[in-house]
């Protein structure tokens, strides 16, 4: 009683053709294939060899807080 036989199977595909039409329910499998093909694609790129990323050193740290600094604001010198 717990499992259904083809014939339940054969019907319930029935229904779902007709409520959906062969073309919706054709494009709904390629659109399914194609994320799936993605997330397969997605997933190799992940796991190539990929070297670590650096910090940067902490003399560069120390010129981009130097240049923030010097940085002059045109608009407000233009207000003046």
């Amino acid at each position: 009683m717990g499992s259904f036989s083809i014939w339940h199977w054969l019907i319930v595909l029935l229904i779902v053709v007709m409520v959906f039409g062969t073309k919706k329910l054709k494009n709904m499998g390629s659109d399914l294939g194609g994320a799936v093909k993605g997330f397969k694609d997605g997933m190799k790129d992940g796991t190539t060899d990929a070297p670590p990323a650096t910090t940067p050193a902490p003399s560069q740290v120390a010129n981009s807080t130097a240049a923030d600094k010097t940085t002059i604001d045109v608009e407000a010198k233009q207000k003046s």
